[in-house]
């Protein structure tokens, strides 16, 4: 006997079976989850491996001047991108890519680690304004890099030389921190915004919406055709306050030396010109700056990026003699008083010398037309010490000096305009008696921009009535857009009318044979102002530097001219560092005034005439078929007594008109 045969428990065969029936309900519910729950959701990623999207990039608006030509423009560019659609890894083709765009290595992994966290279907721009030779690369390697393409785009295109260039600014690729804000919400790594100057303030106007295209791709990633299509949407033009003709003025009347203009309206607060030196070219930022070239502009001891015009705290000189002279007048003292200036004079124990001792002279008795349109500082000095610090405080912050003007251009400083309360307040100290004595004359704690003065001074010159600078229309702009804030944009100081023709008499005196800046008068126009000189480090100081001192912390000079002398269309500030005397600044402002006057009277300004010396009509630059930046355009001029005519751009940049 072999034994008798074992028969299967039927308990375990229970077991087997209903182990079994629960594996295939495992199954079929997971079929059914796959086929019928989840299907959308599996169709949609399937849809996904055969159809691409490929973003299709808005151009930014135009900047035009006042009268419709064109400041800023675009031209056509390729940029190369990695598709993050596909199965393959980035990572591993880098090498090859790198190699053919001319990019490091590192830097393509780098951008590649920087997306990770971003949702597949944004692509990663790899290098902007790319060359012919690359552009032929990504097309010959459609197959072996199908993750590789390209993507037209509208590269900024700016005046050369830094013409206008703090004025309108510059524009970058959006940054990892500027994601994180809430402003750049809705922004994507790779777009372009504005990063300074207009460029930056009028940003969500400038720039347009981006748009798609759907395209067929096979298994490899390849494109085989086209679905449809979401038109970009342009952004919108920009129309600036700025004449182009009065800016050429100011650029070449500063040309050679540092400092700022600005040139306003004062009757509505329109700029008509700003010039800031030295200066940058923003064609520089159009693609993207190198480490190297940005290195190189911030750590420049002369400061290039700053616009000086609304960014230069600087003591003020003389020209705050006009503010002295409205609030001696206004709080009745400065009407009667007369001064003997023997060359300066004693103040609290310490004595303060006039301009006028280095001269070897004096300014003997003086009254207050007199010592505005000659500028004595021991008038000044004795005025100071009657008004005290608050009061003078009082008439300066009302005509806006230690406050922000609320100009539409970003990171507008406020300036110092001292106190009792602002000393105790910033340092915990009582505020001295002596200390005022410079004040009096612009010097001490006192520090404004060239847009402040402006703003201050041809105010008083139109009665007490001050505007809230701007370079772009209000009324141009959508309602979303706000202007910088300011407290109002208009604000009217009460001014004697009395008081008011006497300062304006004697400003306009300021530019005659008598007055400090005789070497700028304009014959057959009515130009006055007030010049300014103002110290940089202390005379002592300077002493013990010697020759050194002497040479590289000369004083600044300043010049706020207006025309005409009341109620004026046109206020210039000028500054110019370094140039000791406002004689000097004057000169400058009244090449400004010249060409503004010149202008309205229809007549030739004497810059067309010498149009074939100053290259102002090729005044962009584009890249040529070799990439460079530099010698894209060379041709095309354009006269100041032209002013319908667009400015000619050469044709070697398409689509420019």
């Amino acid at each position: 006997m072999f034994g008798r045969d074992e028969k299967v428990s039927s308990i375990r065969l229970t077991a087997v079976q209903y182990i079994i029936l629960v594996i295939f309900m495992i199954l079929a519910y997971g079929l059914w989850r796959l086929q019928v729950m989840q299907s959308d959701f599996y169709a949609q990623l399937a849809e996904k491996n055969r159809i691409r999207n490929v973003p299709i990039l808005a151009p930014r608006g135009k900047i035009l001047d006042r009268e419709g030509r064109t400041i800023v423009d675009n031209y056509p560019s390729f940029s190369a991108l990695l598709l993050r659609d596909s199965s393959r890894d980035l990572n591993a083709d880098a090498d090859v890519i790198a190699q053919g765009l001319h990019l490091d290595a590192r830097e393509v992994r780098e951008r590649i680690r920087k997306f990770m966290s971003m949702p597949q279907y944004q692509p990663i721009f790899l290098k902007d304004d790319i060359t012919p030779d690359e552009l032929a690369f990504v097309e010959a390697h459609k197959n072996e890099l199908p993750e590789l393409d390209t993507i037209m785009a509208h590269r900024r295109l700016y005046p050369r030389n830094g013409f206008m260039a703090h004025l309108v600014g510059y524009v970058g690729e959006v940054t990892e921190t500027m994601l994180n804000q809430p402003q750049f919400e809705f922004y994507n790594p790779g777009d372009v915004v504005g990063v300074s100057g207009v460029e930056k303030q009028y940003n969500q106007v400038l720039m347009g919406q981006n748009g798609s295209r759907r395209a067929l791709v096979d298994s490899r990633g390849k494109e085989v055709g086209r679905l449809d299509e979401t038109p970009a949407i342009p952004g919108k033009q920009l129309k600036l306050t700025v004449d182009v003709d009065l800016q050429i003025a100011a650029e070449e009347a500063l040309e050679g030396k540092n400092g700022a203009i600005v040139a306003i309206d004062p009757r509505n607060g329109e700029i008509l010109a700003m010039v800031s030196r030295p200066t940058f070219d923003p064609n520089d930022f159009a693609v993207r700056i190198s480490r190297d070239e940005w290195s190189k502009l911030v750590n420049d001891d002369e400061h290039p990026l700053l616009n000086k015009a609304i960014q230069a705290q600087l003591a003020p000189g003389s020209t705050f003699k006009i503010i002295m002279s409205t609030a001696g007048l206004q709080e009745g003292i400065a009407q009667d008083m007369h001064v003997t200036c023997n060359g300066g004079a004693s103040f609290y124990g310490r004595y303060f010398k006039c301009w006028v001792v280095a001269q070897h002279r004096t300014h003997g008795v003086v009254g207050i037309s007199k010592a505005i349109y000659q500028s004595c500082d021991v008038f000044f000095y004795t005025l100071a010490e009657k008004l005290g610090i608050d009061r003078i405080a009082k008439y300066a912050t009302a005509f806006g000096l230690g406050q922000k003007t609320g100009v539409d251009l970003p990171q507008e400083v406020s300036g110092v305009m001292p106190s009792e309360e602002w000393k105790i307040r910033n340092f915990k100290q009582k505020w001295y008696a002596g200390e005022t004595i410079s004040v009096g004359i612009g010097q001490g704690a006192v520090a404004a921009t060239p847009i402040q003065l402006a703003r201050a001074i041809g105010g008083i010159a139109s009665d007490g009535v001050l505007h809230r600078p701007h370079v772009a229309f209000p009324t141009d702009l959508p309602p979303s857009i706000k202007p910088a804030s300011a407290p109002e944009d208009e604000v009217h100081v009460p001014i004697d009318p009395q008081n008011w023709e006497l300062i304006t008499d004697a400003m306009t005196v300021v530019t005659s044979p008598e007055g400090t800046a005789g070497s700028a008068h304009l014959q057959g126009i009515d130009f006055g102002g007030k010049t300014g000189s103002a110290q940089t480090i202390s005379n002592s100081l300077k002493a013990k530097l010697g020759n050194f001192g002497k040479a590289n912390y000369k004083d600044n000079a300043w010049f706020v001219g207006v025309t005409p002398r009341r109620n004026p269309e046109l206020v210039v500030c000028v500054l110019f560092e370094g140039g000791e005397h406002g004689q000097f600044a004057a000169r400058v402002a009244a090449q400004v005034v010249k060409a503004y006057v010149e202008k309205q009277r229809r007549q030739p300004t004497k810059m067309a005439k010498d149009a074939g010396k100053v290259d102002v009509g090729a005044i962009w630059s584009a890249p040529d078929d070799d990439g460079d930046k530099n010698n894209g355009l060379q041709a095309g001029h354009f006269f100041l007594d032209v002013p319908k005519k667009p400015l000619p751009l050469a044709a070697s940049a398409p689509g420019l008109q």
